[in-house]
């Protein structure tokens, strides 16, 4: 068991190193994600923690796509792409939270929660940054209304698009940890697409008006993706 530790350990470092070498990190941003990878695979184990890996890979390549062309329009992240701590925890925070109620609970609910959590920021973050490239009529969640790409609560058919397939990515991970597949599937495709529309809602209600920011947001909308997937879950069992 120690050695499986100081084995974790390492390889989680060296991911942490690479993404701090690579831009996708700063130094707090690497810090904190390495200590939340070792929260997640001790706690969860291996599908999880390749779940939340997955999510980064494409997320960065997503930030890094026609970045120039984004930040020309002025639609690109702030500091080159690269996030801090407040994003990890803002993306992972809540993943924590639901493997902790499925290690004490031991139901395959709270996995249902725990890959919805993961496939609400997976399939937001995809949105978001490809919705800004390909999306030709973005419009407010809340009223429709056009909106120019790249506004708080902006959604268009391609993002939509976008967010479907990162969430269906995430769900795959979670099929090998239940005998009822197609229950965990629906469940945490509808409680992640679910979750990346609530950010948007969120976006254009409360980040709005300056009550959440950008991090807090992103928390709130995999808490409740995450919940709402453990909810579909337990009802269709």
């Amino acid at each position: 068991m120690f050695e499986s530790l100081i084995m974790d350990i390492a390889v989680i470092s060296v991911l942490g190193v690479g993404s701090y070498k690579l831009g996708a990190l700063d130094k707090l941003g690497a810090l904190s994600a390495s200590l939340l990878g070792l929260a997640v695979i001790s706690l969860g184990g291996l599908y999880p923690f390749l779940a939340l890996l997955t999510f980064v890979v494409m997320g960065v390549l997503a930030t890094k796509y026609r970045y120039k062309e984004k930040k020309k329009k002025g639609l690109a992240q702030s500091n080159g792409g690269v996030r801090s701590w407040g994003n990890v925890l803002g993306n992972g925070l809540a993943v924590v939270l639901f493997l902790v109620l499925e290690k004490l609970s031991m139901m395959d609910t709270f996995w249902a929660a725990v890959f919805a959590s993961i496939a609400t920021v997976n399939g937001d973050t995809l949105a978001s940054e490809l919705g800004k490239v390909f999306g030709k009529k973005p419009r407010l969640i809340t009223n429709l209304k056009p909106a120019k790409p790249g506004t708080n609560g902006a959604i268009s058919l391609e993002g939509e698009l976008f967010a479907l397939l990162g969430v269906f990515v995430i769900a795959l991970f979670a099929l090998p940890l239940t005998v009822y597949k197609a229950k965990m599937l629906f469940a945490v495709v509808v409680g992640g697409f679910i979750g990346v529309n609530l950010d948007s809602l969120i976006g254009a209600t409360l980040e709005n008006r300056e009550i959440t920011d950008n991090n807090s947001t992103n928390f709130l909308a995999s808490l409740l993706g995450g919940l709402v997937g453990a909810g579909v879950f337990y009802l269709l069992s």
